[in-house]
């Protein structure tokens, strides 16, 4: 990945947090906890799978700047949302997270060098995992969840 294609993911990166809330604008508060869409999670429970995916992407971050060859341990995204009953708690705390842990981890993406952007881990589930998976993959969550924030209230209209 070259410095420039690192500069773009890592703007888009900063800019999640805002897509999220431009997303959530306007949804019907009343149907934050909604299924329109059977099988697929409601906005509540995106908003709490960004605060928990968040935090940890903001320790698997710091394990590979940190440790060497860290494992980078997964998790079942679908046991999270059912067994911290996601969909039964107020979100504001989960967004306040997800703000939280994103804005601490952009603090640190400006200053790192090439050398800190090659370190690498093993992920538990898809093996050798480096700084720039971990861009790649972050940079574009928020973004992906937001649509699917704006495919839910449209859903509703229908």
């Amino acid at each position: 990945m070259t410095p420039e294609e690192r500069h773009v993911l890592i703007k888009q990166y900063g800019a999640g947090y805002d897509e999220v809330i431009d997303a959530l604008d306007n949804f019907p508060a009343e149907s934050l906890g909604a299924h329109p869409i059977p099988g697929k999670w409601s906005a509540r429970e995106i908003v709490h799978h960004l605060g928990d995916s968040e935090s940890t992407s903001a320790i698997r971050i710091r394990k590979l700047l940190v440790e060497d060859d860290p494992v980078i341990q997964g998790y079942d995204q679908d046991q999270y949302a059912t067994r911290l009953r996601y969909n039964d708690r107020d979100m504001a705390p989960a967004l306040e997270a997800f703000r939280s842990a994103r804005e601490t981890t952009m603090q640190l993406l400006p200053s790192l060098s090439d050398d800190d952007w090659q370190r690498a881990g093993t992920h538990s589930e898809s093996g050798r995992y480096t700084l720039e998976d971990w861009l790649r993959i972050y940079a574009a969550h928020a973004h992906n969840h937001a649509a699917q924030i704006r495919h839910l209230r449209d859903a509703l209209d229908t």
